[in-house]
């Protein structure tokens, strides 16, 4: 079955004419939340390597990749370059998980709901009045809010999946730092990442 999300920036993409560039405010909206959603897919997966695919980390790091493929679409619908996800190299590096599943739930509920902030405090502001970005922005922070909180909220209480942190880590896997890949003058902060291990809130 086809994504909904996709089928609608598909959409919206084709919809946008030819030539047609965003403000600077709306440009920068845009990276900054392609940048945020690869960001969490790359956490989600480093969680996923190292623990199993243990719920809801395994189906909400396929729900990420379309997430930031939505995003990407949109992009280069306004003639943007869609840069390469290097979360997890040395020049984005990922911090080391939580110990166990419940404590990356708790953090990463608290992500999610900084995330729900970001998206209506500064990015949906930013692209006002940009047909299929407000939309997307909105469906995107709707996600965060009704289907990844929710889920990471009753993972904090051990309600996730087996297989439940069987076997021995993946050396390779270490979590994530919370780092935009794009800071910008309309009022782009930090946001937490699941993955990090201060509970600062913004």
């Amino acid at each position: 079955m086809t994504c909904q999300l996709i089928e609608s920036s598909n959409a919206a993409a084709k919809a946008v004419a030819p030539g047609a560039r965003l403000s600077q405010a709306a440009e920068a909206a845009l990276r900054d939340a392609h940048g945020a959603e690869t960001h969490v897919g790359a956490s989600y997966a480093a969680i996923v390597a190292r623990y199993g695919p243990v719920a809801p980390f395994d189906k909400l790091l396929k729900a990420e990749r379309r997430h930031a493929a939505a995003l990407a679409t949109m992009m280069k619908a306004y003639g943007l370059a869609v840069p390469k996800n290097a979360w997890g190299s040395e020049a984005k590096p990922l911090v080391p998980l939580p110990d166990t599943v419940e404590a990356a739930c708790a953090a990463c509920a608290e992500a999610r709901a900084a995330d729900v902030r970001q998206y209506d405090d500064v990015l949906i502001p930013a692209v006002t009045g940009v047909p299929g970005l407000v939309e997307l922005f909105s469906a995107l922070r709707d996600r965060a809010r009704d289907r990844h909180l929710p889920a990471f909220q009753r993972g904090m209480d051990g309600g996730h999946a087996v297989p439940h942190l069987h076997g021995h880590p993946h050396h390779h896997s270490d979590g994530h730092s919370h780092e935009h890949a794009h800071e910008h003058a309309h009022g782009g902060r930090d946001h937490h990442r699941c993955g990090q291990t201060h509970a600062k809130g913004h």
